[in-house]
């Protein structure tokens, strides 16, 4: 577990969790002030299922949504373990994504658990189908905003572009215009780091992000020379993720 976090006035119980093979974060959020106490899991490891569940137990929280940002190049998602284990679980993932998931989400849309609601923004250009979860405005809603990135926007950084229907100007420009948005003190907690950063702010990204506030052309140019090695995963992570992680969907077409 890596960290732990309060909202004044809300009734948000939040956990930051750590998969360190994939340095991939997972996010648990959950509404205490509700009877059930309904909770969501956002971007689920499967070699940490059994973390994940164990902690959702011990906390009396019900899980609504085992949900992903996008689908991982790096990591084979928890979500079908999850939804086999804990079977008021549903996974969800974007429309766009072409996924397969019990819950498909488009943009605009609001994700409720209990009086609590992620709204869904579209972000792609690392991937096609890729959605960053942003909590609600409001009376007993976090303050300051959370917004879960995925590989959109990392700390100081962001998501390759290089495969999976990636792009880097639909990357900048979704970027601008659905995170950097944001209110200046809205917390950004991103899919992975591989520095030891847990989180950002719009503010900090704005001012030290030097791959996405230069202006477009630079980004572009910096993402066509990279050379980044081919994902090591990719071949055993995609195929899984496309059907979310589904493991009788996963048996079924071995």
């Amino acid at each position: 577990m890596v960290a732990t976090a309060t909202h004044q006035d809300s009734p948000l119980l939040f956990r930051q969790l750590f998969e360190k093979d994939s340095c991939t974060y997972t996010y648990l959020l959950a509404d205490i002030g509700h009877p059930e106490k309904p909770a969501v899991l956002i971007d689920p490891v499967d070699k940490t299922v059994d973390r994940d569940v164990n902690l959702i137990k011990e906390l009396g929280l019900k899980l609504k949504y085992a949900m992903n940002t996008h689908v991982h190049a790096d990591h084979v998602t928890g979500t079908g373990l999850l939804k086999s284990k804990l079977p008021s679980a549903k996974s969800l993932i974007s429309k766009a994504s072409k996924a397969q998931a019990d819950v498909f989400v488009e943009p605009g849309e609001k994700i409720h658990f209990g009086n609590l609601y992620l709204e869904v923004r579209p972000t792609p250009g690392h991937t096609q189908g890729c959605v960053t979860y942003v909590s609600g405005e409001g009376e007993g809603q976090p303050s300051p905003r959370m917004a879960f990135t995925g590989d959109a926007l990392l700390v100081r950084g962001c998501g390759r572009t290089d495969f999976q229907g990636g792009n880097a100007r639909e990357l900048y420009k979704s970027v601008h215009s659905q995170i950097l948005s944001l209110p200046k003190d809205t917390l950004l907690y991103p899919a992975h780091d591989y520095k030891g950063n847990t989180v950002t702010t719009v503010g900090e990204e704005l001012l030290h992000n030097t791959r996405l506030t230069k202006d477009e052309v630079f980004s572009f140019a910096w993402f066509a020379y990279l050379g980044l090695p081919y994902p090591k995963m990719i071949d055993v992570a995609v195929p899984a993720n496309m059907v979310c992680g589904l493991q009788e969907a996963n048996a079924a077409t071995a």
